[in-house]
């Protein structure tokens, strides 16, 4: 099937995360105070909170501070582990939501074989870090998420709307590389990776930082097909 990962998939492309992960070390707290308003991602997470019964496990894939997602998760009953490649951001999640469980690691750690297994959840949470990934390795995220998930589980994701592959930006006074889509081609990645849409939802955002530019917000909410 073409939305299933092989264990050979991640080796057929470069891993570079250089820089990303420093960043974010050294961004800190000031991600949270550049980006206070988070309606979509809160509308996301309500989503699941509502679909899903008290005590369904739900992994936060590129957590952040834990806030607002896996804050919000834990306070619905679920039981959250959450994971990021920064050092920083894991421990102040640690910090902030001490009821859920958080790992240092790489989404490309939870490939079928790969060192990390932390074993299936009933959701997925992926709020701005997929695109953190050069494009060519967003396709083979998306079918390590959907590996992750039991049949029928749910995946809510968030991405900025831009036609740009591992472009480098100035971000909260360091630098990322980041990469996007236009909206069409990011609903044909997702269906491609065996995904079905059950929602849209896209928001203008002006952070309060002055060196980030604002943009275009693609929030969907999406079940795993069988």
């Amino acid at each position: 099937m073409h939305d299933r990962i092989s264990r050979t998939d991640y080796e057929n492309i470069r891993l570079d995360r250089t820089g990303q992960a420093e960043a974010f070390d050294a961004i800190g707290d000031r991600y949270d105070e550049a980006f206070p308003y988070k309606e979509g991602q809160l509308a996301a997470g309500r989503w699941l909170t509502d679909a899903l019964p008290a005590g369904s496990r739900v992994l936060d894939l590129g957590c952040g501070t834990g806030v607002p997602t896996a804050r919000q998760l834990v306070d619905a009953g679920f039981e959250v582990v959450g994971v990021d490649l920064s050092y920083g951001m894991v421990e102040l999640a640690r910090r902030y939501v001490p009821e859920a469980m958080f790992h240092r690691m790489d989404i490309a750690d939870l490939r079928p074989g790969g060192p990390r297994d932390l074993g299936r959840f009933d959701a997925v949470t992926a709020f701005f870090s997929l695109l953190m990934l050069p494009r060519d390795e967003i396709p083979i995220a998306l079918r390590t998420v959907r590996h992750v998930l039991v049949p029928g589980g749910l995946f809510a994701l968030s991405m900025v709307e831009a036609d740009v592959d591992d472009f480098s930006i100035p971000f909260l006074h360091s630098t990322i590389r980041v990469s996007g889509y236009l909206r069409e081609d990011l609903h044909a990645v997702v269906k491609a990776a065996g995904f079905e849409i059950a929602q849209e939802t896209s928001y203008t955002y002006a952070p309060e930082a002055s060196d980030v530019p604002p943009e275009e917000q693609i929030f969907l909410t999406c079940r795993r097909s069988d």
